[in-house]
């Protein structure tokens, strides 16, 4: 059992994910639907812009069908290079669709909060971009200028998000041995209850790879880490050496016995991994409260 953010348990990076990298000033791809325009042969008088198809509106902005399958296109190049089989990665195309819609509603905040972004800071971000990595395929420059627009705007929601976190926050020290049934779990208390060592019940029977050799050690997290939140929530409802169980999971059942709980610094992986969690936790209020419409997903 892995410490990270619930949301990356699904095998992909979570949107969060991907929009801070956008934030850390690493590759991010998203796009915003360009302005319609009338066609040159149309009379002047009666002239209107052809529809654009739809993926999704987010709140009064339009993710637009082309925009959805240019960055489908990117995402797919992207792990080509890299020698990622896409038939790995599940339905990586509802996926994308979800980055561009957690990108909307992270630059729609900025401008919600009057955050500026002067054109003439945008056209030097772009100028820079351009000069060193060009254009991406399939975008013409004003499409790429909109998307860096947005992502510029993203990020700094993104910082306001992780700029008010605490510099320490509680953590608990804690080891778990996972079992396949209540029965194995409950025996496991009562050995534990007569006297046996935890650490050696640990390797003998846990069925969790990633913990069994150091005896079930989790190590210190702080809430929002853990892959399983019925074992953290049970941990962050422990004493220093009490011990709890059965916890059931989807991985099975859990005994778990608490080893310290002490206010820490976030630093190193942990850190970043709290502010993932954070954007996580603040685009899944996002999403409850706007209007979302989905009309394709690919």
């Amino acid at each position: 059992m892995r410490i990270m953010p619930r949301a990356m348990r699904a095998g992909m990076a979570p949107a969060a994910l991907w929009v801070l990298a956008a934030a850390c000033s690493l590759p991010a791809g998203t796009t915003e639907v360009p302005v319609p325009t009338a066609t040159a042969t149309a009379p002047p008088a009666t002239a209107t812009p052809t529809p654009e198809p739809v993926a999704a509106y987010v709140n009064s902005e339009v993710i637009s069908l082309a925009a959805l399958e240019r960055e489908i296109a990117r995402f797919e190049a992207a792990n080509a290079v890299l020698g990622i089989d896409l038939a790995t990665l599940g339905d990586y195309r509802a996926e994308v669709l979800d980055q561009l819609i957690d990108l909307s509603l992270l630059a729609q905040f900025s401008v919600n909060q009057g955050i500026e972004l002067a054109d003439a800071e945008l056209d030097d971000r772009f100028q820079a971009v351009v000069a060193s990595n060009g254009v991406p395929a399939g975008y013409t420059a004003d499409e790429f200028r909109r998307q860096l627009r947005l992502e510029i705007l993203a990020a700094r929601t993104i910082g306001a998000i992780t700029d008010v976190l605490p510099e320490q926050v509680e953590h608990v020290s804690a080891r778990h041995i996972l079992v396949a049934t209540r029965e194995e779990a409950d025996a496991l208390l009562d050995e534990l209850a007569n006297g046996a060592d935890f650490s050696t019940l640990a390797v003998i029977h846990s069925r969790d790879p990633s913990t069994r050799p150091a005896g079930g050690e989790l190590g210190w997290f702080p809430r929002g880490l853990l892959t399983m939140p019925e074992v953290e929530e049970a941990a962050f409802n422990l004493q220093p050496g009490e011990v709890s169980g059965p916890i059931e999971s989807t991985l099975g059942f859990h005994v778990l016995e608490v080893l310290g709980r002490e206010d820490r610094p976030l630093v190193g992986e942990t850190l970043t991994t709290y502010r993932v969690a954070a954007v996580e936790r603040w685009l899944t209020e996002q999403r409850q409260r706007a209007e979302i419409e989905i009309f394709a997903e690919g």
